[in-house]
């Protein structure tokens, strides 16, 4: 039996009530995080632990299997999604590699249509303090991807005018964006001039140079 079919039969088999609660679902995705994942994939803990970069864990579970499990939570979440929003807060507290990536698809995909909210919005308030560059760019291109539109102007002078992981929040989301549609406003240009990027990151030393160089 393939890994996507025993993580399969993992999921249906699931109540539904695992659904009725965000704490319920962090708790069952840490556990659906292995299934069906070959043993040589999954290292130990201690190796997972040295190559983390700031997450609480790192299991090494492949994307086809977390956008299985991602998939299936938005199927069976139907019309209310509310504690899948709550999950995705969760998730980023929680901060295990796998925890961040599967964040990121769920915000993705959700349905914003009526809401006030937007996966801006979520995003931004589910970050934590201090943030690994990778963590930030997997929710950027996700709700990119999915054709959600980019951070508008306001948004991202207030992040600028926010903690630092927000400001780079905004820097990361704005390159992306320029990337995918060569576009760049010079009104956003001069606001992330004043952004400051640690001198160990190189990401976001690379990123900044890159923007600071294009023509708008």
């Amino acid at each position: 039996m393939s890994g996507a079919a025993v993580l399969d039969e993992f999921l249906t088999s699931q109540p539904a009530s695992v659904h009725n609660s965000e704490r319920r679902l962090a708790k069952f995705v840490r556990e659906a995080y292995p299934i069906g994942v070959p043993a040589m994939i999954m290292k130990s803990s201690t190796d997972r632990i040295g190559e983390s970069a700031g997450y609480s864990f790192h299991l090494g579970t492949p994307d086809e299997i977390l956008r299985l499990i991602a998939s299936w939570l938005l199927t069976e979440a139907g019309a209310d999604q509310s504690v899948l929003r709550k999950l995705v807060k969760r998730l980023w507290k929680r901060h295990g590699r796998e925890d961040v990536a599967l964040a990121a698809l769920i915000l993705a995909n959700l349905d914003f249509s009526s809401e006030e909210l937007d996966p801006w919005v979520i995003l931004a308030s589910s970050i934590n303090q201090k943030e690994p560059a990778d963590a930030i760019l997997l929710s950027i291109e996700e709700i990119l991807r999915a054709g959600h539109p980019r951070p508008t102007v306001e948004m991202l002078v207030s992040w600028c005018n926010g903690r630092m992981v927000d400001s780079h929040l905004a820097l990361i989301s704005t390159y992306v964006a320029f990337t995918r549609s060569g576009e760049l406003n010079e009104e956003v240009k001069e606001i992330l001039a004043g952004v400051k990027v640690p001198s160990e990151d190189s990401l976001l030393r690379r990123i900044k140079t890159k923007l600071e160089g294009a023509e708008p």
